[in-house]
């Protein structure tokens, strides 16, 4: 149980990291496919770092997995929305957009690695 608290702190933490980067380098009208470049590297380097932290407490594939793609795709997602300046109004808004986000994204990949797992039958007889 705890493992799985773990790996939501650490997408929530990648998220709100990578929303509140994206945010302080950002400016509106820079190109969108710059600040989404600048954004996903941005986001790989924040998970990066989180991931490789608190890999070895929670496990390298459960948490690399989810943060590689709430660092690549959120920076995307964050620096597009920062350069059209639809972004949120405040600092506290855009890391909550962050927070949920990664939460999201985690528990998605959650889902669908139980798909892919499915039912597990005890074969002892």
């Amino acid at each position: 149980m705890f493992f799985q608290i773990g790996d939501f702190l650490v997408g929530m933490a990648v998220g709100v990291l990578t929303a509140l980067a994206v945010r302080a380098v950002m400016w509106p009208g820079i190109d969108m496919v710059i600040a989404m470049l600048i954004g996903m590297g941005l986001g790989m380097i924040i998970h990066f770092v989180v991931a490789f932290a608190v890999g070895p407490l929670l496990g390298m594939f459960q948490t690399m997995m989810p943060a590689s793609v709430i660092g690549m795709y959120g920076g995307m997602f964050f620096g597009m929305r920062d350069s059209m300046d639809a972004g949120s109004a405040s600092w506290g808004a855009a890391a909550l957009v962050g927070a949920i986000f990664g939460a999201v994204v985690v528990a998605a990949l959650k889902v669908y690695d139980r798909a892919l797992h499915g039912t597990v039958l005890d074969a002892e007889g």
